[in-house]
């Protein structure tokens, strides 16, 4: 009910605030979820209040303990959640007053709800990064593990979704893992430069109390605090940033499941997804659908979207602090929410992947792939590249017709395009030489493939 309990602005006002707008202008709904990290940041400005002088020692205690008290209630489910109060913060300081008398209003000095709210969400933010990257680091490690298990595999690579060249499913799978260690190195970047506490900030200009900002910081485990008050508590770039680098990582995992659908199909046939990460249909009792892949790919559009409608709030704000950043926090929490959960449900699943290898190599036996090795071979026999491609380029058209592929060619056959090429030929024309044959860092060649996965394991070890 609207009025019940009061505002901590009332002073300047002589009515009360309609109920409809209490509803609309609310965010205790969304950002109760940031009473840990409230709580937290509180008991450290009441240390550092304390240690300046402007609470007694007693008084700090009084205020930690209660806080400790409601820390308890809200955890056990005892702590009504008020409308009116607005917020998180008011909500905690006011039964802060409840619970301890008078002494909880000093609390509150030497800072505004704006760099609160500013230090709640990094501090948030920091355990949100550290939870998504060790997910991150789990979905490696099953990357890796299926690299190594699949390390001289052969199967089709493709371009344009066409058979281009065989690869290894190891080689594979070792893009996927490359793709994610830039994505957990974009979340330490983040968190680096995100690591900057706003307490301090007040309002917009700073407080007349004589804070010890380095001391809250280091209370907090922030590198140090925000060297300038305005750009403290009204910038979210740390937030764009972070939600940028999520839905980088939805990207990602969305490619995955775009080739994890495509391969489970009938046509292709490459893997078999566990039925542990699948669901049935309605109707047809035969289907079995890849759910949690076309899930994450349908997912990686709500945190893109999300992050554009967090630069749709910044884009036009003047400094400092607007009543718009309220906004942030919704598409804030579900990006990582969101994000955490897709890494984690694909680390799951990775592991339960059943590699069809007969299918694979069949697949990659068709549509001429080894073509290119041909061409190289026969610049290798001091042929022009441009003269090789053309002379290749004929002889698939040639294979076309007969209906067999380059290597079930005739040497005689073969002959016919080019006087260079030797019986010696066939030995590139297999897929196992195709691969080997790119033996170098970063090529798909088996023992590449092993190389690279110890490469990364040690770098994962390491940080």
């Amino acid at each position: 009910m609207a009025g019940t309990e009061e505002k901590p602005w009332k002073g300047r006002f002589t009515a009360e605030t309609d109920e409809l707008v209490e509803e609309y202008t609310e965010s205790v709904s969304f950002d109760q979820r940031l009473y840990d990290v409230d709580i937290q940041g509180s008991k450290a400005h009441a240390t550092m209040l304390a240690k300046v002088g402007v609470l007694t020692d007693t008084e700090r205690d009084a205020i930690i303990s209660g806080l400790d008290q409601i820390l308890e209630d809200i955890e056990q489910g005892n702590f009504s959640w008020s409308r009116t109060l607005e917020d998180v913060h008011m909500n905690i300081e006011t039964r802060l007053t409840e619970k301890i008398g008078e002494v909880g209003k000093k609390l509150h000095t030497g800072r505004s709800r704006n760099d609160q709210v500013a230090t709640d969400i990094r501090l948030y933010l920091r355990q949100g990064i550290d939870g998504l990257s060790s997910e991150v680091l789990s979905l490696l490690e099953s990357l890796l593990d299926l690299a190594e298990r699949e390390y001289d595999t052969i199967m089709p690579g493709f371009t344009h979704l066409q058979v281009a060249q065989p690869i290894t499913f190891g080689h594979h799978m070792m893009a996927w893992v490359e793709m994610l260690m830039r994505d957990l190195g974009r979340l330490s970047d983040c968190r680096d430069r995100m690591n900057i506490m706003p307490l301090g900030a007040a309002a917009l200009a700073g407080t007349t109390f004589p804070v010890d900002r380095n001391y809250t910081a280091e209370l907090l485990g922030f590198d140090a605090p925000a060297a300038n008050s305005l750009d403290a508590v009204s910038d979210r770039d740390f937030a764009m940033e972070f939600m940028s680098s999520a839905a980088i990582i939805m990207i990602h995992l969305s490619r995955m499941s775009e080739e994890l659908i495509i391969w489970s199909s009938a046509q292709f046939s490459f893997i078999d997804i566990s039925d542990t990460y699948c669901t049935g249909s309605s109707i047809m009792p035969q289907k079995k659908n890849p759910d949690v892949a076309e899930l994450t790919r349908g997912k990686s559009g709500r945190v893109i979207g999300n992050l554009m409608a967090l630069f749709m709030i910044m884009k036009g704000q003047p400094l400092a602090y607007n009543r718009d950043n309220q906004e942030d926090k919704e598409p804030l929490f579900d990006s990582l929410d969101t994000a955490t959960a897709a890494v984690r449900v694909f680390a799951g699943m990775i592991p339960q992947l059943t590699v069809n290898s007969g299918a694979m190599y069949r697949a990659a036996s068709s549509g001429f792939s080894t073509a290119t090795d041909l061409a190289d071979y026969l610049v290798r026999k001091d042929i022009p590249f441009r003269d090789a491609h053309e002379i290749v380029g004929k002889a698939v058209q040639a294979a076309e017709q007969a209906g067999c592929d380059l290597s079930d060619m005739p040497l005689q056959s073969l002959q016919q395009f080019s006087g260079e090429i030797d019986g010696d030929v066939y030995n590139v024309l297999t897929l196992e030489g195709s691969v080997r044959a790119r033996d170098h860092l970063g090529g798909t060649a088996p023992d590449q493939v092993l190389a690279a996965i110890r490469k990364v394991r040690k770098q994962m070890a390491s940080n």
